[in-house]
């Protein structure tokens, strides 16, 4: 990506991550009210809207930024040397300011007050374990396409993360921005603040395991000359 290229892939990034969030927090919303606080049913209309606006936004913003919308990501294509760290230190703030962004216009849709720092509680081993497991998942899906199926990530990934808030005890974030971002909601997607960055160590760990995995798994062709960090 040219640094003539860099301001259209920012603002594909904070719009991406803007979309995400607001489908994230008002499908929470909607799913609670419309259930009558069945959180089974709630969960269900938050993964499905969830993983409908992933292949969106995958689809239509993925050629303009590569549509991370996920620092995890980013870092993961950064230390692969396919995002020049300049651009990923850009990246991330665009991410997290975007997802904030969408956490308030979730609010302001829903006609709730707009700051509302998160009171649900997200904390422990199996918590962590579950954001290490969603996000390692997540990085592999998107790096083993890459390879075989680079026409088939969106779908991929949408599907993935559908299922990944079922079998996650956290209803997999896998995004530090994201996270952060859902520490400003007391709806039904919230986490309060002081388990943000337990989520996030872990979600970083999972993102390096999976870097690790697909190392393995996806050896470089012979000849092919190792990228460095640009």
């Amino acid at each position: 990506m040219s640094a003539a290229n860099l301001p259209r892939a920012l603002a594909a990034e904070a719009l991406g991550s803007l979309a995400l969030l607001a489908t994230v927090v008002g499908s929470g919303i909607m799913g609670v009210a419309l259930s009558d606080g069945n959180d089974g049913i709630a969960l269900l209309a938050n993964a499905a809207a969830t993983a409908g606006i992933l292949v969106v936004l995958i689809s239509v913003l993925g050629p303009l930024s590569g549509a991370h919308f996920n620092p995890a990501v980013s870092l993961v294509m950064a230390l692969r040397g396919d995002l020049p760290w300049r651009h990923f230190a850009a990246y991330v703030p665009a991410q997290v300011a975007g997802a904030v962004a969408g956490v308030l216009l979730a609010h302001a849709m829903f006609d709730l007050e707009l700051l509302q720092p998160g009171t649900r509680v997200r904390s422990g081993p199996s918590q962590w374990l579950s954001e290490g497991v969603a996000t390692a998942g997540l990085l592999l899906t998107i790096l083993l396409a890459l390879r075989h199926r680079p026409a088939a990530i969106p779908g991929l990934v949408a599907a993935y993360l559908f299922a990944a808030y079922w079998f996650t005890a956290s209803t997999s974030f896998a995004n530090p921005a994201v996270t952060v971002a859902r520490s400003l909601t007391r709806s039904f997607a919230g986490i309060q603040p002081a388990d943000v960055p337990g989520f996030v160590l872990a979600q970083l760990a999972g993102a390096l395991l999976a870097l690790a995995v697909a190392g393995y798994l996806l050896p470089a062709p012979p000849g092919t000359p190792q990228q460095g960090a640009r």
